[in-house]
């Protein structure tokens, strides 16, 4: 569960990247809603990773 639990955020990070990545390929870049909701992804995914890490280490 501790595994899963410090890897939670890279998990997030990789889905917010996986869905641009596809938008890119489809070319479905003009559809602000999902480009704003990946963006969230990975930032949310970015401070969970940070945050989560430092009270698993401590």
């Amino acid at each position: 569960m501790k595994g899963l639990l410090k890897n939670i955020g890279i998990i997030l990070i990789l889905i917010g990247t996986a869905v641009l990545i596809y938008c890119g390929a489809t070319g479905n870049v003009n559809n602000n809603m999902i480009l704003g909701t990946s963006l969230a992804t990975i930032i949310v995914g970015m401070l969970a990773y940070i945050i989560i890490n430092k009270h698993i280490a401590d």
